[in-house]
């Protein structure tokens, strides 16, 4: 791994805020030359689900009732069997959002149950590969050509309850860089304590002055994905603030059409 990717490493390395590590990622390829379009071939890609805001909620561990509805037994069996990040030492998140190959995993096939991730897709000219996926949290190559990054990670063909269906609110990097704004009140529990440390580094303030839309790029509706992917929905990625919002299924189509 060359200096410039160990550095993006060591200074990104809190996986539990995956939207400021692509923030800042996309800034460091900026500022690195390996983006030479001032991010135009840059795209930031939100990856949830329309359950994702009924189901983020926190549980004492001590909660025996609600174990027994779950049938479980332990806290390693909740981690293991629906997918959990623990959380100190009483709270627990459940998770929504299935991807395989994820460093945080303890299983051989990596998979992880997030209850939301962010990747960054670029756009680049070199050999055969179109796009690669820059995924932080990822253990496949760093980064990766999208089609592996598909079929490995996302696995859009494998059978998943409906509650597991993912949707992908894809931002061009420029307007994500100007819009996005987060002052960390989602990783705070109901009683506004922090779930876990956060970074050292300040929080991200929007250029027009907004503090927090957080909200407004992990929010996703079935009924406001787009089916039909054509070249209207690839010109208004670029001038939609918030981004397009399409299904699972669709991820590669998209970006085919980016050229």
């Amino acid at each position: 791994m060359n200096g410039f990717l160990s550095s993006i490493f060591s200074a990104l390395e809190d996986g539990m805020l995956s939207e400021e590590n692509v923030y800042w990622l996309c800034k460091k390829l900026l500022t690195n030359g390996l983006e030479k379009t001032e991010g135009s071939d840059l795209f930031v890609v939100f990856i949830s689900n329309e359950k994702k805001q009924a189901w983020r909620s926190y549980y004492l561990i001590r909660c025996s009732a609600l174990w027994r509805i779950l049938r479980i037994q332990s806290a390693e069996q909740w981690k293991m069997q629906i997918g959990v990040r623990l959380v100190g030492v009483n709270l627990v998140t459940v998770m929504q959002i299935p991807l395989w190959h994820q460093k945080a995993s303890q299983r051989a096939d990596g998979i992880t149950l997030w209850d939301y991730h962010v990747i960054c897709v670029q756009r680049i000219k070199e050999g055969s590969t179109s796009h690669v996926v820059w995924d932080l949290d990822s253990s496949l190559p760093f980064p990766s050509p999208l089609s592996t990054y598909v079929s490995e990670s996302i696995r859009p063909s494998f059978q998943l309850f409906s509650e597991f269906q993912r949707f992908f609110r894809i931002v061009h990097a420029p307007l994500f860089l100007r819009y996005f704004a987060s002052d960390r009140r989602h990783m705070k529990d109901p009683d506004g304590n922090w779930i876990s440390q956060p970074p050292a580094w300040e929080t991200i303030v929007a250029e027009d002055g907004t503090v927090h839309n957080m909200n407004e790029y992990i929010e996703m509706s079935a009924a406001n994905v787009v089916k039909i992917i054509g070249a209207d929905l690839v010109d208004a990625v670029y001038t939609q603030k918030f981004g397009v919002l399409i299904g699972q299924n669709h991820l590669e189509e998209f970006f085919s059409l980016v050229s």
